[in-house]
């Protein structure tokens, strides 16, 4: 059977998943350069005013002029002020268009990945991911986003040098040529410290992360001391890289500063000289002086931004990589029916690892609808693994598993998830309402609905017997209810959709007995309306169920009616039969 493919999202057409998204907003950028040439022709103002003042004003004692002079520069730098308020004010408008498209856009292909890819990497580095929108934001409408106007001005701001001192103009080419240089070799040494940092930083979050998740284990065992070593050593390597980075910056930048220094230096010492061969005025020095810090100011900036530049390029390509995954099917050819509620299985294998050993290898089998189906074996047979293909969630790596006679590659997740309800052994409950947590994944689910399936679930008088009933809060994770009523809760949850196949693994680990006595007669009354289907060891249970699979080792052993399978299982034990009337329906595969 050749190996199942997962549906991939169709290509865009263009080469830059940011391109594509700057593409709209590339009118505000251009109002951004067309204001930031007015801003950048209005900073020689100050250079060619402080020229008429000393060799027209001073020389010639032309308080007239000086008068005209100032009121010029007051009304050009009210309109440099204004121009520089609209170019902020449009930068603001990019930062939060950024900010909720490109968040948007990584929230919207996170939920659309498969499980496997999520799996693939700790959740730690899923979330380093928003602090990737928020450079990429940050660098596209921020200082570095100006600093990248700024520098296209520098030759306006050269070509003036030459205008006004022909000789100081060519002492700026050369401290250009060596801007350009240091600003190279800064960008090489400082990106390649920063991902060093970063990997050393990835380490210390996920220590903490999992501390936070783990916060009972660490209370209840006194792990404080343990991790306390770990965490120093995670500190230590995070603490190296930052001052490594930050010693590069800080090397980089104190170079520009001298070199700037060192310019200012070289352009007065050549225009003195100039001055002394009357082939340049004072004012002109002072002019050019001026001229040359404003042309070297982006530069010098340049320096202590690069980290920026190196930290967007970095983002840039991280969410590029996330953008590109293949993704889960997101629209159905064709809208079905609700299926009857047939699960069979031809030959699917699965891998955990492309070159490990087969977690699931050749499963056959054929569930038919209705009654309740046990998945029983040892730990590590590939029974919660089985329950993940079934649901959908896992595509088998060669085989095929279907619903009502139709792949499951051909459904999307929506329509799984509402055709087939899924209680895992780990329940998550997102903190809200006790409505909120039944109706979870269920939009505009009535109160009708709701009470309904949280009576089907056989959780209805509990909650009333809550103080706030129905908009009692859960917490974070269902932490502020007890183990049996989140159970019941996420039972309630997934019938809520009235699915015709329930899968459950593990339902009862966490019940006492009248609570699992109590769970086993709501899963044998749903079962007259639904397939369900159960991992689990409970003799409660198994005694309710009316075919068992046994699982060992990823393949399937034996399955078939619960009254020939479980006495092979249990032969000390007296029989497990079900009990009357509840006989496996036809066309059961044995």
């Amino acid at each position: 059977m050749e190996a199942q493919k997962p549906f991939v999202a169709p290509p865009s057409g263009k080469p830059s998943w940011l391109r594509d998204l700057l593409a709209p907003l590339f009118p505000s950028f251009r109002e951004v350069l067309a204001l930031s040439l007015f801003v950048n022709i209005a900073a020689l103002a100050t250079p060619v005013f402080s020229l008429q003042i000393y060799d027209r004003v001073v020389y010639h004692n032309g308080l007239s002029t000086l008068q005209g002079l100032a009121i010029g520069m007051a009304v050009l730098l009210v309109f440099d002020f204004i121009m520089r308020q609209a170019r902020a004010r449009i930068l603001q408008t990019v930062a939060l268009r950024l900010e909720a498209q490109v968040g948007q856009r990584l929230f919207d292909k996170m939920t659309a990945l498969p499980l496997r890819v999520l799996e693939s990497r700790p959740a730690e580095e899923w979330l380093r991911l928003f602090r990737d929108v928020d450079v990429v934001r940050n660098t596209l409408s921020g200082a570095s986003a100006l600093l990248v106007c700024d520098l296209p001005f520098t030759v306006l701001f050269l070509g003036t040098v030459f205008l006004l001192a022909p000789p100081v103009g060519w002492v700026v080419v050369v401290a250009l040529v060596l801007f350009v240089g240091l600003a190279l070799m800064s960008g090489r040494a400082i990106d390649q410290a920063a991902l060093r940092e970063r990997e050393t930083l990835g380490g210390r979050d996920g220590l903490l992360a999992e501390i936070v998740r783990g916060r009972a284990t660490v209370k209840a065992l006194a792990l404080e001391t343990t991790l306390a070593d770990v965490y120093r050593q995670h500190l230590a390597a995070q603490v190296q890289g930052s001052v490594r980075r930050g010693g590069l910056v800080d090397h980089f930048t104190n170079l520009g500063m001298v070199l700037s220094m060192t310019t200012t230096v070289a352009m007065t010492t050549v225009g003195a000289l100039a001055i002394l061969d009357h082939s340049l005025t004072v004012g002109g020095l002072i002019a050019a002086n001026m001229l040359g810090g404003r042309l070297m100011s982006p530069l010098n900036q340049l320096m202590g931004t690069w980290r920026g530049f190196a930290g967007f390029r970095q983002s840039a390509q991280r969410l590029g990589q996330v953008l590109a995954l293949p993704e889960d099917r997101r629209v159905s050819a064709l809208r079905l029916p609700p299926p009857s509620g047939r699960l069979t299985v031809v030959k699917a294998s699965f891998h955990y690892t492309p070159d490990g050993p087969p977690c699931l290898e050749e499963i056959s089998l054929d569930l038919q609808p209705g009654g309740i189906t046990a998945l029983v074996g040892p730990n590590g047979s590939g029974k919660t693994t089985l329950l993940k293909l079934l649901v959908g969630l896992y595509p088998p790596a060669s085989g095929r598993v279907l619903l009502d006679g139709a792949d499951l590659a051909q459904f999307t997740r929506a329509e799984l998830a509402g055709w087939i309800g899924t209680l895992p052994q780990d329940i998550t409950l997102f903190d809200g309402t006790v409505r909120e947590a039944i109706a979870m994944g269920h939009p505009g689910l009535d109160d009708e609905a709701v009470r309904e399936a949280a009576q089907t679930a056989g959780v209805h008088e509990m909650i009333l017997d809550l103080p706030q009933g129905y908009a009692t809060r859960v917490g974070e994770g269902g932490g502020l209810l007890s183990g049996g009523m989140r159970q019941r809760l996420a039972l309630a949850r997934a019938l809520a959709g009235k699915p015709p196949v329930l899968l459950l693994d593990e339902p009862s680990s966490s019940l006492d007995r009248a609570a699992e006595e109590a769970l086993v007669e709501t899963l044998a009354r749903l079962a007259t309306q639904r397939s369900v289907i159960v991992v689990t060891h409970s003799p409660l249970l198994l005694a309710r169920c009316q075919r068992v699979v046994v699982l060992n080792k990823g393949r399937v052993l034996a399955h078939g009616p619960a009254g020939e399978i479980l006495p092979r299982l249990f032969p000390a034990r007296r029989p497990v039969v079900p009990p009357a009337g509840a006989a496996p329906p036809a066309g059961v595969a044995s």
